[in-house]
């Protein structure tokens, strides 16, 4: 089970509902040390004080608040424990909103909410069916690490979760970051949409990281003094290069399907020559072949005709 990181309750109108808070993820990336390179000593990074250069323990370090630059107003721990907040030890539920207008931008960690203790559980699997039956979703304010946050109430199987979430004003606005108008053609859309649906799936629990896979191969070699891994061939993607966009759809259509071992109905590749010049084309092509059936007729003709008598 994993451990605690908080407990408090959640306040849902006058209803109480003692919970223990557990991360709901781990971090199962593969971490480096810095070293040196000359005697592999490895490199710490240690807190001086900038007047005396004396190097400090947790200990000996406060709080503090910049007010100027020769000025600094000290804040202790318990000063700021003592502060009036009603979410201190609470993750205090103020609204109900539908789950699908929350800005994914705006989640950041998530966390497992339990029932602490048996008084807890009727009311815990009360707000849980509520929630799931309405699909809805709570917007709770709570305290954590000296800060007042926003938050997320909402299910996943038989738990309740917590999101952790930007306040508004944190989250930047992308306006300056779209491109200018682009005109697009229906038929590259069209495509578009085709190529999601033929990627679209049920279950994504089958994606591993193989960047800490190769990372873990290399190391285990390196320790066990073995030849090193063979760099994996990849295909090489120019940055910037110009495509044709209906062609590079098609492709990506098809090669999503065969994946799957389905067959496209529109596989051939979109030809971006206008129609009236390919048929012209067409036209140009068909011409030496009436010439032929001409000299071929003329032939005939010559070679029926009887020859004259002297």
């Amino acid at each position: 089970m994993p451990s605690t990181i908080w407990s408090g309750a959640i306040s849902f109108g006058l209803v109480t509902i003692p919970v223990r808070v557990s991360a709901a993820a781990e971090n199962r990336s593969i971490s480096f040390h810095q070293y040196h390179l000359e005697d592999m000593g490895r490199i710490r990074t240690r807190k001086v004080c900038e007047i005396d250069g004396e190097v400090l323990g947790q200990d000996d370090i406060g709080k503090g608040y910049e007010l100027t630059k020769d000025q600094t107003i000290p804040v202790t721990d318990e000063e700021l424990d003592l502060m009036p907040l009603p979410t201190a030890k609470a993750i205090e539920i103020v609204a109900f909103v539908d789950r699908e207008s929350i800005d994914p931008v705006r989640i950041a960690d998530s966390y497992y909410l339990s029932a602490d203790g048996a008084v807890a559980a009727k009311p815990y699997v009360l707000l849980r069916r509520a929630l799931e039956r309405n699909s809805k979703a709570a917007i709770a304010k709570f305290a954590w690490h000296n800060r007042e946050r926003l938050g997320l109430l909402s299910v996943r199987d038989d738990a309740l979760v917590l999101h952790s979430m930007k306040w508004p004003d944190e989250v930047r606005s992308p306006d300056e970051l779209a491109p200018d108008a682009i005109d697009l053609d229906e038929d590259e859309i069209q495509r578009a949409m085709e190529l999601m649906d033929s990627m679209t799936t049920d279950d994504i629990s089958g994606y591993r990281d193989h960047y800490r896979d190769a990372l873990e191969e290399l190391i285990a070699a390196k320790s066990e003094g073995k030849e090193l891994p063979e760099p994996a061939e990849g295909e090489e993607q120019q940055p910037g290069q110009v495509v044709d966009l209906m062609a590079a759809l098609n492709a990506s259509v098809q090669r999503a399907k065969a994946s799957r071992g389905e067959s496209d109905e529109h596989g051939t590749v979109h030809e971006m020559t206008p129609r009236k010049k390919a048929a012209a084309k067409k036209t140009a092509k068909k011409a030496p072949a009436k010439k032929a059936a001409a000299k071929k007729t003329t032939g005939k003709k010559a070679a029926g005709r009887k020859p004259r008598s002297a």
